[in-house]
């Protein structure tokens, strides 16, 4: 899949810009994060990956509401990242956005998936990456 089937199956989908509701993503990622670290601070390894992953996600969220476009796929999400952000995210963050949807599913929806602690702790730290790069882009 690409952006033009993302957008041809209206998975992606133009609005109306909204830095209020950019504002607001970058709010709940924030907050997500701190859920994150605490859920890792109590080992539950599995819950950090799955709010790091939702940290990442709003994040990402901010910059399509910041250019008028409304999701509908988390893949769709990572595909448009790769398209119009590259040149401002490092490749490795938009990676790691994906791999994290994916565990995400595979623990939520899996039988057998198990999350070390140096897994979670990447999470958290490509998540503060994440929304730093995120709140620059949003303020340039």
């Amino acid at each position: 899949m690409n952006i033009k089937d993302c957008f041809e199956k209206r998975l992606l989908r133009k609005i109306q810009p909204d830095i209020d509701k950019a504002k607001r993503s970058i709010e709940i990622a924030e907050n997500k994060l701190e859920t994150a670290r605490k859920a890792f601070e109590k080992d539950m390894f599995e819950v950090c990956i799955i709010y790091s992953y939702t940290s990442m996600f709003h994040s990402a969220r901010a910059l399509l509401y910041k250019d008028g476009v409304q999701e509908k796929s988390h893949i769709c999400v990572v595909i448009y990242l790769r398209e119009k952000y590259s040149h401002k995210i490092p490749p490795y963050l938009i990676q790691s956005l994906d791999n994290l949807r994916r565990e995400r599913h595979e623990n939520l929806y899996g039988l057998e998936f198990i999350v070390e602690e140096k897994d979670a702790e990447i999470g958290i730290k490509d998540a503060e990456q994440f929304i730093k790069i995120v709140k620059e882009i949003l303020l340039a």
